[in-house]
């Protein structure tokens, strides 16, 4: 898709299709009231004929006008004008974009920005646009033999506006669709076909797009000498050979910069193990790997918009079978960070991953480390799929990575990390246990995490809710790279402010 920012009267205006908001009540943005008084107040009569009163995401399409530039309009419904929120302008969005993909046009002109959207100004509409036009125009087909016959007809919108400063947005707002499209594309494939090999070589080809980037993959001899036997005990029971994926972005003007690393659990495919998980719906778990899918096309987008920070990208991915080579429950391993792990439950394998490389992280002196994870099953039962759970051992990285979700609208909820849940996680025959039972399980593998990143800024966010949706819609969601990249937008103006 091509976005552009210009201004033209609606007078000049040539288009196949131009989009215009209302609010409840028939009340019609500026330029559609503009456009409303050039066809003699057409656009009224038809919303009070078919009844169609503004609520948020209300459709009213006119497939042909009958004279001027532009063919056909699409009003898009804003809710009541005094409480436009950004979810309820999220809601009209999506909308809009459903009704361009049905309008069957090959670009239009977009004037829903002029809404006021509290807290927000137009670059931000402008980039949520993008943001969501790119996602209902995705569609997984790289598996289908008539992947031709799914290609959206529209290719073009230009956003009506003299402002030039929405050119920054238009930009993000393509990078983390992009990045969100690219973790979707991995975590949709099939285990057989996205195995760790896999997932490290499109991760090089990321890598080969900039210099600044730099790939490199540890095999298990790499993580064997490095002494990560909690990472390496789950994939004993997969003829898949462990990878640990490292990208290294150098966009900082001080090369000596502190990085920004971002840890993303990548299990292209987790059965569970000898504690085998159950049939239904195991399908889903090779969206196990969506933290690590979510790393990659993170730092595919900032590597796109070109950010002046160093990040560093650690994916773990491995597979996690049953095998006579498997973990069993009791096994007790040894973490590079030197602390012994009783493994009462083998199921509870991306811990095992994510302690060794979360003391990997270590060895960059990190301003702040955030890793990502399809964790629990319990984050799900506690938060549902409507927000991610967020756990942090330091208050202002914390509030930074809330404030990030409010604006990139890919929402967390801040939950406890308090010492007391740290006895569940005892072992009588190890340092400590992999799991903390049944009581606040989320929390405790928060907590078990949290003992191999004590020596620097750390956030931990579980994205077992919000990695994917199941039913009719089965399919990766690309969260949370538009958090993440928000994350790294912020911490780019901080730097620039600061300078």
């Amino acid at each position: 898709m091509d976005y552009h920012a210009k201004s033209e009267s609606l007078d000049s205006l040539s288009t196949p299709c131009a989009v215009l908001g209302f609010y409840q009540k028939r009340k019609l943005t500026p330029s559609a009231l503009a456009l409303d008084e050039q066809l003699d107040g057409l656009l009224q009569k038809l919303l009070k004929r078919d009844d169609i009163e503004g609520k948020p995401g209300d459709i009213l399409a006119l497939p042909h006008l009958p004279e001027g530039g532009i063919e056909r309009v699409i009003l898009v419904g804003l809710g009541k004008k005094e409480e436009l929120k950004p979810g309820t302008y999220r809601k009209a969005l999506a909308a809009a974009a459903k009704a361009l993909k049905d309008a069957n046009v090959k670009q239009a002109a977009s004037f829903l920005h002029e809404a006021e959207v509290e807290g927000r100004d137009a670059g931000w509409q402008i980039r949520q646009f993008v943001e969501i036009l790119e996602a209902s125009l995705y569609r997984f087909t790289q598996m289908k033999s008539e992947a031709e016959n799914h290609k959206a007809r529209l290719a073009k919108l230009v956003f009506q506006t003299a402002d030039d400063t929405v050119k920054a947005a238009i930009a993000q707002g393509q990078a983390i669709a992009n990045g969100m499209n690219l973790a979707k594309e991995l975590a949709n494939l099939p285990g057989n076909v996205c195995t760790p090999t896999y997932l490290a070589e499109q991760a090089e080809k990321v890598g080969k797009k900039q210099k600044k980037l730099k790939v490199k993959i540890l095999d298990e001899s790499d993580l064997e000498e490095l002494g990560m036997g909690a990472f390496l005990s789950v994939s004993k029971g997969s003829h898949e050979p462990a990878k640990l994926i490292v990208m290294e972005y150098h966009g900082a003007p001080d090369k000596a910069a502190k990085p920004y690393v971002l840890v993303g659990k990548g299990l292209t495919f987790d059965a569970g193990g000898i504690s085998i998980k159950p049939a239904a719906a195991m399908d889903e778990m090779k969206y196990d790997m969506c933290g690590g899918a979510g790393v990659i096309g993170t730092l595919a987008a900032v590597v796109e918009m070109g950010l002046p920070l160093n990040v560093v990208g650690l994916v773990p991915a491995s597979e996690n079978l049953p095998d006579g080579k498997a973990n069993k429950p009791g096994d007790i391993v040894k973490s590079m960070a030197g602390l012994t792990i009783e493994i009462l439950n083998t199921d509870a394998e991306g811990r095992l991953l994510l302690c060794d490389v979360l003391a990997y992280a270590q060895r960059y002196e990190p301003a702040a480390v955030i890793d990502v994870a399809t964790l629990t099953g319990a984050c799900v039962v506690a938060l549902g799929k409507v927000v991610s759970g967020l756990w942090s051992n330091h208050e202002t990285l914390a509030g930074a990575v809330l404030q990030a979700g409010e604006t990139s609208f890919d929402r967390v909820w801040r939950m406890p990390l308090l010492d007391d849940y740290q006895e569940q996680l005892k072992s009588n025959f190890a340092d400590l246990a992999n799991i903390g039972g049944p009581d606040g399980g989320s929390v405790t593998a928060a907590c078990f995490l949290s003992r191999f990143a004590k020596e620097y800024p750390w956030a931990h966010i579980d994205i077992a809710g919000t990695a994917w949706k199941n039913g009719a819609d089965k399919g990766a969601t690309g969260r949370p790279v538009p958090l993440l990249t928000q994350y790294l937008i912020d911490r780019a103006a901080e730097s620039a402010t600061t300078e």
